[in-house]
Order: C-alpha cells, then structure tokens, then sequence
C-alpha cells in the first residue's frame, strides 16, 4: 500500500496532462478534420497564411483545393485552410 501512495502523485500528473493538454488537442485535430471534409464549392475560407479566397474546384485524389482570390487561381492543399479564421469569416456579424 505504501508503494500506491508514493506513485499517486505522478498518476495525478498524468491525469491532469490528459485532461488538459491531450484531451482538447485530439478533439481539435478531430474537429478540423471534419472541417476540410465538409468543404464545398462556394465556401469563402481563409489560408492559414492569410490567404482570402472562395473554393473552386476540390480533388480529393490529392487532398488539394483550388482557390480564386482577386489574384488569380491557386492550388491549395486542404491541410493549409484555417478552420478558426474561416469559420470567424462565415459567421454573422454582431452589432
């Protein structure tokens, strides 16, 4: 029994560090996912570069996508859109 309680604390840690570091990173990784799953034609997104563009074509051969901005089409791989920017870019304004 002694030996349960001297390992508790580190068990406790470990918790703690699922919970709050590795828990939340697994449902981000889960949510963006679904985010470049569900994208379509039309959709107005955002690189994570800062690119602004609206989707023109998507291969899902490649996982690519290809974007009209103002400068012209770019090919783009679906990993690079930012779900967080995108999504604060669709999202009614407030007043």
């Amino acid at each position: 029994m002694e030996n349960i309680g001297q390992f508790l604390p580190l068990i406790l840690i470990f918790v703690v560090a699922y919970f709050f570091m590795i828990r939340p990173q697994m449902k981000r990784q889960k949510d963006e996912k679904k985010f470049t799953a569900e994208l379509k034609k039309g959709d107005r997104i955002i690189t994570k570069s800062g690119l602004h563009g609206k989707i023109m074509e998507l291969n899902d051969k490649d996982s690519s996508c290809v974007i009209e901005t103002m400068a012209g089409k770019l090919k783009f791989d679906r990993s690079a859109i930012s779900m967080e920017m995108s999504k604060k870019l669709s999202a009614p304004a407030k007043k």
